[in-house]
């Protein structure tokens, strides 16, 4: 049960990277805009950068709830895919059915918290203020733990600051924190930028989103 489990948050934090990356950003063509196979959801997404860029890392939909159409989408799509999930893998693991349950929840808790609490954020889960302030959007892709940003070599780094302390995104003692980094960096290095994270003007964003959906 707890080996499925543990195996079962690995698996959702693949797909966390995966979704993130061609669902809600969409595949770049060029002279044409993103392809989704779920257009709605990458509508919804590219409207909820273009409100964290404008507004220091906050976003009104989730002080709206579901009163809000971009809540009820994510909602709506978290329950598809953990309803599918947690079916698909009972048979093969109680474990990994209960993770895909637990992910979904955690997943929404974390990053609905995250854009209520812009300061919780930034000590959290700084690689996804990284993945929204930094220039370089299409990068640092996971958003409750950085493991697969770090195993497909997404994660991007833009200020000190903004490293977390270990590449499991996990408290732990320093000196544990510390063996572990280097130990996971000596083969899944993370990247870095020369320039700090920086916020862009209303137009600036408007086009961020034109540019993607249009």
């Amino acid at each position: 049960m707890i080996k499925g489990f543990i195996a079962g948050l690995a698996v959702a934090n693949a797909f966390e990277w995966f979704a993130h990356k061609y669902i809600l950003h969409g595949v770049h063509r060029p002279g044409q805009p993103r392809y989704s196979p779920v257009p709605k959801s990458m509508e919804s997404h590219w409207a909820h950068h273009r409100e964290v860029r404008k507004q220091q890392f906050s976003d009104d939909c989730y002080v709206e709830g579901v009163d809000h159409w971009r809540t009820r989408n994510e909602i709506m799509s978290l329950a598809v895919v953990a309803g599918v999930a947690s079916i698909a893998f009972y048979p093969i693991s109680k474990g990994m059915s209960l993770a895909a349950l637990y992910s979904a929840g955690n997943y929404y808790y974390v990053h609905r918290r995250a854009h209520l609490e812009p300061d919780w954020a930034k000590r959290t889960i700084p690689w996804h203020y990284d993945h929204h302030m930094n220039s370089n959007q299409d990068a640092n892709w996971c958003v409750t733990r950085p493991w697969f940003d770090y195993v497909m070599g997404t994660r991007v780094v833009s200020s000190a600051d903004l490293k977390e302390a270990n590449p499991l995104g996990l408290p732990l003692p320093a000196a544990l924190s510390k063996t572990l980094t280097q130990a996971i960096e000596s083969v899944f290095p993370a990247k870095w930028v020369e320039h700090k994270p920086k916020l862009v003007t209303a137009v600036q964003a408007e086009n961020e989103q034109n540019d993607a959906v249009a």
